[in-house]
């Protein structure tokens, strides 16, 4: 017995797919499964967080619907994928609300941050939200740099312990001491796995979207919105090194690192996301998980928002506008913070420990990965 009915059904199916090992050469899924003969609650998480949602095994199965056997790998995993998302989070009574309501929940935490700062401005000068600052500190005119550390630093500390605890969860549950992870050829292994989406290709030709035929934009747009975030995170590592070693505060010019690093992260999180949703607004309902939609449109989203109201504060930081869009900027920088242990954010870090785990047994197998 599983934990939970789509467990029960990614068992079933695991079990006709072992049997047929037509798939074996799709993705990643199909050889960690071979290694199997019964499965587990952890190993059907880990096969879930495996699966890159290519789509390729669906339409080269045999016994697809409408056959009677009704083998849907996709959707049954992507299923089985979000619900290990809630499973394994910290602490675990957040997951359940923000799965229902991620979007609203999204929302209302990045316009209650921005109320917030709006109000702590106000409250020491009125002038300060639309007055025009210029020069480095102008940001620190609407709130103290050590207040906005303060308010981002717990926030995000936060966000690292829940998804920290969230990963030591889900790796016990695989079947791994934690202690595995300090393994660096299967480290380095999933980092480039993980860096060329090595399985979202359909084994190859490309993953499935609308129709049957493969192709490589979901690729292209999650490469997009992926480097684009960790350039925006790049940014802000150096902007933190130029304020405490340097001496240096924010706003900086155009040509300056920050700035560089985070117009284009900023870039690829505006076409990114964009297309993903625009990707995901037209695939095949037989693939989708119809219950995990609002939580991926609410990361899709807050991303996008991320990326937006930060080059509008580039582009109209030296107006009277900076004020209201800084406070509206880091409003929605706080709530992907603590929302991002709850949403879809933890499938790229579930994935990439999934990933960790393959590469570990494909070497103790003698195989190349």
């Amino acid at each position: 017995m599983h934990g939970s009915k789509i467990l029960e059904e990614a068992d079933r199916l695991m079990t006709v797919c072992n049997s047929c090992r037509y798939c074996e050469g799709l993705c990643a899924v199909f050889p960690a499964m071979e290694m199997r003969r019964s499965f587990s609650d952890g190993d059907l998480n880990y096969f879930a967080n495996l699966c890159h949602s290519c789509g390729a095994c669906y339409t080269d199965c045999q016994f697809s619907p409408p056959h009677e056997f009704n083998v849907n790998v996709p959707k049954t995993l992507a299923i089985a994928r979000a619900e290990s998302y809630a499973a394994y989070a910290w602490p675990r009574a957040f997951s359940g609300a923000f799965a229902r309501n991620g979007l609203a929940i999204s929302i209302i935490a990045a316009l209650s941050v921005a109320a917030f700062i709006f109000g702590f401005a106000a409250f020491n000068d009125r002038q300060v939200l639309f007055g025009i600052h210029t020069g480095p500190g102008a940001f620190y005119a609407l709130m103290p740099h050590n207040a906005m550390a303060a308010l981002f630093g717990a926030a995000f500390l936060y966000a690292i312990v829940a998804l920290v605890m969230g990963v030591r969860a889900f790796w016990r549950d695989i079947g791994e001491p934690i202690g595995m992870l300090a393994d660096p050829p299967s480290l380095w292994q999933a980092m480039k796995d993980a860096g060329e989406l090595r399985y979202l290709d359909g084994g190859g030709v490309g993953c499935v979207n609308e129709d049957e035929r493969p192709t490589d934009r979901r690729k292209i747009f999650h490469h997009l919105t992926f480097y684009g975030f960790a350039l925006c995170f790049a940014a802000t590592c150096v902007a933190t090194l130029y304020h405490f070693l340097l001496a240096r505060e924010a706003p900086y010019a155009w040509w300056d690192l920050p700035v560089v690093l985070g117009t284009l992260g900023g870039i690829g999180l505006l076409i990114g996301p964009a297309g993903l949703f625009a990707e995901k607004s037209k695939r095949d309902p037989a693939l989708v998980d119809e219950k995990g939609a609002g939580m991926d449109t609410a990361f899709i989203a807050m991303l996008f928002l991320t990326s937006l109201t930060g080059i509008a504060l580039l582009l109209l930081r030296d107006t009277a506008a900076m004020g209201p869009l800084l406070a509206l900027h880091l409003g929605v920088v706080f709530s992907l913070f603590v929302t991002m242990p709850y949403g879809k954010f933890v499938h790229g870090i579930y994935r990439y420990v999934a990933l960790v785990r393959y590469a570990k047994e494909r070497r103790q197998a003698g195989h190349t990965v």
